[in-house]
């Protein structure tokens, strides 16, 4: 009898605890996400790319602040599937969503750090072999109760936030072809917007951005990068055929102003680099060869893809000078009124500033040496280019910055306490050849040009370079310089603080101030993504993502050949005040 009764009670026991682990998973209480959430994210959520529509990358939370973060642990860590790591993860409802190279999604306890789920991509051995940026993802997209990532083989898959299971999987593109995603997809006035990469593999007409049905995936419109014949602005290059204008990849997921119903999309350069090879350069008599619509500014209603507006920042790009980054909204004042602002910044580190109702220029800012811009327009925003520094084929140029940018792909961010944007930058230049095609030779894709990277005239070995900005006034509040590249994006909180991340393996908190460094840590791999802050049972955590092997940490490397980085050891840190 007394078996009998301790069995039972075991038994009860048994369930009991297993009833208390299920119930204990943040998922039981996960609340659908809804248009108004995504308006107004709880201060503890991380629910989108830099965290909200206007891509401020800024947490309001303040319990990590300027007077304890000398504090700074470990809370818990992640091991990531090696590879390159450039993912900026999810939060909400107590849920960590991340990317591991190789298409892994993963369900994390945001204060814990326990498995919830696992998706795996089951992904072609030849397009697994090719590796490195081709597995990597830099965002995720949650809405209502799914998970919305894009795919190495280009699909857009949504899934089931609480299961990880397909809700649906759709084809946008054939990867056989070069096409594929670096950046995952955002929401946009229930449209799931998707940017296509990959357009350096000769694809005629180039890359395109694409809405889609958040239920079935559907494609409900395309809006194109690069002019199409029957465009208006197809005769921007230089009278060459559609099957001849290659390039336009939309790297970088956009932003969205839900007053006037408006995404801000920046697109990549044109294909290949060098323009006198494309067909772009020397311009034809009556001929416009400026090549829309690449390192412009998109402006696009997401019900039907209708482009409002385009701005072009760099006509007739010759050196890979990318405008694809993230286009931040802002209202600012502007000659006594204030305008509603996109303020972007491209590889060239020029703050540059437009009115996000009609597209028109205010106003630009320089921030590190280059020698590209001879001039810029006050009035229209058009650059005078250095002709000097244009490649040619048989010649080699010099020319600042270098092709990584002296800002790379790492996200700025903006601080509404401080009215200030952060940005991680590099100071360096190249002497570029061209490698220009044999007789007869067709173009099948590349940049077809090398690039010698060298320190800036009189450079004192520091590359690196963390500014601040003030966007009210245009002037720099200050500048972190040391000598490995800044490598992540940055985080700017309520706390008082700006979190960023060296080449290294240095993860630092500065004062968003003065720039002074309040806590820094030492961390396993290179850092080469954006770190997020989030609560989870009323407590503030910070978390970043490392690992190494992108495209971007290679070219870094060359300035400094000296710092050593592991090749596998991709992890998530997740770091809190006891």
């Amino acid at each position: 009898m007394r078996s009998l009764m301790l069995g039972v009670a075991l038994g009860v026991l048994g369930v009991t605890g297993a009833m208390a682990q299920q119930a204990a998973s943040p998922l039981a209480s996960w609340k659908t996400i809804t248009e108004d959430t995504m308006r107004k994210p709880a201060d503890g959520d991380w629910l989108m790319w830099r965290r909200t529509y206007a891509n401020w990358g800024y947490s309001p939370l303040e319990q990590i602040n300027k007077a304890n973060v000398k504090g700074l642990r470990v809370a818990w860590t992640w091991s990531l599937t090696s590879g390159v790591t450039e993912i900026e993860p999810l939060v909400h409802d107590g849920v960590l969503f991340i990317t591991n190279a190789g298409d892994k999604i993963q369900a994390l306890d945001a204060a814990k750090g326990d498995l919830l789920w696992e998706y795996r991509r089951d992904l072609a051995p030849q397009l697994i072999a090719q590796g490195g940026n081709t597995l990597a993802k830099r965002n995720m997209a949650l809405f209502g109760d799914h998970l919305y990532i894009t795919t190495s083989d280009a699909h857009l898959v949504a899934l089931d936030v609480r299961t990880g299971k397909v809700a649906f999987d759709h084809t946008v593109a054939d990867w056989k072809k070069g096409f594929r995603y670096s950046s995952g997809p955002f929401m946009a006035n229930g449209a799931v917007v998707a940017s296509m990469s990959g357009c350096n593999a000769a694809q005629a007409g180039g890359c395109f951005i694409t809405g889609h049905d958040p239920k079935t995936g559907e494609e409900r419109w395309r809006v194109h990068t690069v002019a199409q014949d029957g465009d208006p602005n197809a005769n921007t290059w230089n009278g060459l055929p559609h099957e001849k204008r290659f390039g336009g990849s939309a790297w970088i997921a956009g932003s969205y102003d839900p007053e006037s119903d408006t995404i801000y999309h920046g697109v990549g350069q044109p294909y290949p680099w060098i323009a006198e090879m494309r067909g772009t350069s020397p311009k034809k008599e009556g001929l416009d060869n400026s090549a829309l619509y690449t390192d412009a500014t998109l402006a696009i209603d997401p019900k039907s893809g209708k482009m409002k507006w385009h701005y072009q920042h760099l006509a007739n790009d010759t050196l890979d000078l990318d405008y694809a980054y993230e286009r931040v909204l802002v209202d600012l004042p502007v000659n006594g009124q204030t305008r509603k602002t996109v303020v972007t910044v491209g590889k060239l580190g020029i703050i540059e500033t437009l009115d996000r109702t009609n597209g028109q220029f205010l106003w630009a800012k320089e921030t590190v040496f280059q020698n590209v811009v001879k001039s810029i327009d006050p009035k229209t925003g058009v650059k005078t280019i250095n002709e000097d520094a244009m490649p040619h084929i048989g010649k080699t140029t010099f020319n600042c910055p270098a092709d990584p940018g002296a800002r790379g792909w790492p996200s700025t961010a903006y601080s509404p306490k401080t009215q200030m944007l952060y940005l991680p930058m590099t100071e360096y230049c190249s002497n570029t050849t061209p490698t220009p095609l044999e007789p007869g030779e067709a173009y099948t894709g590349g940049g077809r040009a090398v690039y010698a990277r060298v320190p800036i005239p009189g450079s004192d070995g520091k590359f690196g370079r963390l500014d601040a900005v003030n966007l009210t006034n245009q002037t720099q509040a200050w500048s972190q310089r040391q000598r490995a590249a800044m490598s992540s994006g940055v985080l700017p909180t309520g706390g008082g603080l700006l979190f960023a991340g060296t080449l290294d393996r240095w993860f630092r908190a500065y004062d968003d101030m003065t720039g002074a460094i309040l806590w820094e840590m030492r961390l396993n791999n290179a850092l080469n993504a954006p770190p997020i802050s989030f609560t989870s049972g009323g407590k503030q955590y910070v978390a970043i993502a490392v690992g190494n092997g992108s495209g971007q940490l290679r070219s870094l490397n060359t300035l400094t050949p000296d710092i050593k980085n592991p090749d596998g050891g991709s992890m998530l840190w997740v770091f809190a005040v006891p």
